[in-house]
């Protein structure tokens, strides 16, 4: 799950990490009133969405008096901005913050993150921050340090001043770093996050650090734990369709071709796809129904792939392990006829009880197409999207 910045600086604050202060509007009038109650002579207005580069789109304004806070904020509100990092969607624009406008001396770059390659928590930072940090990373990439973090002995204070140190900041600046970084690996364990970026972490002209901008990442499968974090999740940030599988407990994630695939299992669907592309077709989204597929779940699951005006085939790859496949068969059939479909479905069937699924499906009198094994399936699939 994602947060917009100002969610992540009120994170950032509880664990004792400085960020400067700032109030969120949804009117240009409240924008204003934002400026005046946080005083002073300017101000920064930032678009709050779920993607990083606002600034080169237009979403990040300097503003030195409070005629310019409502201009800037009327040119965000309502309107819908894409970045290089919105995946090519332009998101809603529903909400400015509004902070003050603070001197910087230098940017910096630290994150947090899960590294898999070392199975640790691991900070990456750099005494180059900002909205070049891919391109510092690409040309300079010695000015990047990590440092990964043993699980047992927790980030250690040393650690901090090492990465200090190589961001060449003097002692003062050292130890406000590690308490940052202690700060930050508290937050990360405490409410399972993923990623954590403080771009940039500003010297400011006073010598002190600050985290002028911040974004954070939290892990969905922890968010039982989490309720304090679930209720910020903005599902106007999301695509329509993976939000409605949210609600409906369906695990869906939207792509670029036309062929609707309904799975039952992660890595059955990922496989469903791969075959699917080796047939020459394109996945129109991967969609996993879980192991229990009842005729309600494949029913919602329709749903949510006809909700695409791209498919023009539907692939139901079904292994039917703790439900029989003549249970899913006859989930398929009415799921079929309540949704009323008129595009081609091509179902493939393995497991227990899979002839009589098969024979269910064959005397249907509904245009269900069967297949023997997965690759006759994707044939048959990308054949009918094509016709």
């Amino acid at each position: 799950m994602n947060f917009h910045e100002y969610q992540a600086k009120e994170l950032f604050a509880a664990y004792g990490i400085a960020v400067p202060p700032g109030k969120i509007a949804d009117s240009p009038q409240a924008a204003v009133d934002a400026a005046q109650v946080l005083g002073g002579s300017q101000w920064m207005v930032k678009a709050q969405i779920h993607a990083g580069g606002r600034g080169k789109a237009g979403g990040v304004k300097f503003c030195k008096s409070l005629d310019a806070v409502r201009a800037a904020a009327q040119g965000m509100l309502g309107t819908h901005m894409a970045t290089y990092q919105s995946a090519g969607r332009a998101l809603p624009v529903n909400v400015v913050l509004v902070t003050d406008a603070t001197n910087i001396a230098r940017e910096l770059y630290l994150s947090v993150l899960v590294d898999r390659d070392t199975k640790t928590i691991s900070f990456i930072a750099s005494k180059h921050g900002g909205v070049d940090i891919e391109q510092v990373a690409r040309e300079t990439p010695q000015d990047i340090h990590t440092i990964a973090v043993d699980f047992v002995e927790g980030l250690q204070p040393y650690q901090c001043r090492q990465l200090g140190f190589a961001m060449d900041l003097n002692a003062k600046q050292v130890g406000q770093l590690s308490k940052i970084m202690l700060g930050l690996y508290t937050l990360f364990n405490e409410k399972d996050l993923s990623l954590v970026e403080l771009n940039p972490l500003a010297i400011l002209e006073d010598g002190n650090l600050a985290a002028l901008d911040g974004k954070v990442n939290s892990d969905d499968n922890a968010e039982f734990r989490h309720a304090d974090l679930l209720a910020m999740r903005d599902l106007t940030q999301e695509d329509t369709t993976e939000a409605a599988a949210l609600q409906n407990n369906l695990n869906y994630v939207t792509m670029d071709g036309n062929i609707g695939c309904m799975v039952n299992g992660a890595g059955l669907a990922m496989a469903t796809m791969d075959v699917i592309k080796l047939a020459g077709g394109e996945p129109a989204n991967f969609l996993d129904v879980g192991g229990g597929a009842t005729k309600e779940r494949v029913t919602e699951a329709f749903k949510l792939i006809l909700s695409s005006n791209k498919v023009k085939a539907i692939l139901v790859n079904i292994f039917g392990g703790i439900v029989r496949c003549n249970l899913i068969a006859e989930g398929i059939i009415a799921a079929v006829k309540e949704v009323g479909l008129t595009i081609p479905v091509v179902v493939r069937l393995q497991g227990t009880n899979v002839e009589q699924g098969r024979e269910l499906l064959a005397h249907s009198g509904l245009a269900i197409t069967s297949a023997d094994d997965l690759n006759d399936a994707a044939k048959k699939a990308v054949a009918a999207a094509k016709a």
